[in-house]
């Protein structure tokens, strides 16, 4: 299934809805450039070949071709270029916003979830994210992540019944990693080379189902001394 993303036109600000076109693959697999949740569209003011052309790889048998770059033709006559994700696909050092949407997008990637775009509604803070059955929320600030912002989260993703992970660049507080626990919400704090770490338990399990590991025993309860 294609991606779709929201488009807002830098000229009229109109607000538009973008689904990625799918062209078929030498090996007959229908192959759609990955979209940028995260990037803006710019409008196209004159033309050049390697403009109109990006790097797709097929999913299906690995083959790497080139495809026409998406566009968008808005109604008050701006072309509209839909920014892609980066060929290679794999997060870079974590420095901005962008930096940490596209760390996300690429982790959720590798737990599955292939149509990654932004989330239909905003959260108070950060990112939000939304995939089939899931919503993940982006908070790249320098503060920790307050139990308010998984609170929200999980509440979002109540209404949608989707289930939701959390990155923060900053960590979390004591009661967002306590409230999570509770909430049953995945946390990951993205490092600075933008790969993301798992803060709590349930992190953990999502990591080694990515990964191919066995995640780490719990500790058992400790138990009191006999008299």
């Amino acid at each position: 299934m294609s991606e779709s993303v929201p488009v807002r036109c830098p000229a009229c600000r109109r607000e538009h809805r973008y689904t990625a076109p799918s062209y078929p693959c030498v090996c007959g697999a229908p192959v759609a450039p990955p979209l940028d949740p995260c990037g803006e569209p710019t409008a196209v003011t004159h033309r050049s070949w390697d403009e109109q052309w990006v790097g797709v790889r097929c999913a299906a048998c690995g083959h790497r071709g080139q495809w026409p770059q998406p566009e968008l033709d808005c109604p008050c006559g701006t072309t509209l270029r839909i920014p892609v994700t980066r060929p290679a696909g794999r997060a870079g050092p974590v420095r901005t916003a962008r930096g940490a949407v596209t760390a996300a997008v690429v982790y959720l990637r590798r737990l599955g979830h292939e149509n990654v775009r932004r989330a239909d509604q905003r959260p108070p803070s950060g990112i939000g994210l939304a995939a089939r059955g899931l919503l993940a929320h982006v908070d790249p600030s320098v503060h920790p992540a307050s139990l308010r912002d998984v609170e929200c989260l999980w509440l979002a993703a109540m209404t949608e019944s989707a289930d939701c992970l959390h990155f923060s660049l900053a960590g979390y507080s004591a009661e967002a990693l306590e409230g999570a626990v509770a909430l049953r919400v995945p946390l990951f704090v993205l490092s600075a080379t933008g790969a993301p770490r798992p803060a709590n338990a349930l992190a953990e399990a999502l990591d080694a189902e990515a990964t191919g590991t066995t995640p780490p025993p719990a500790e058992p309860p400790e138990r009191d001394d006999p008299a």
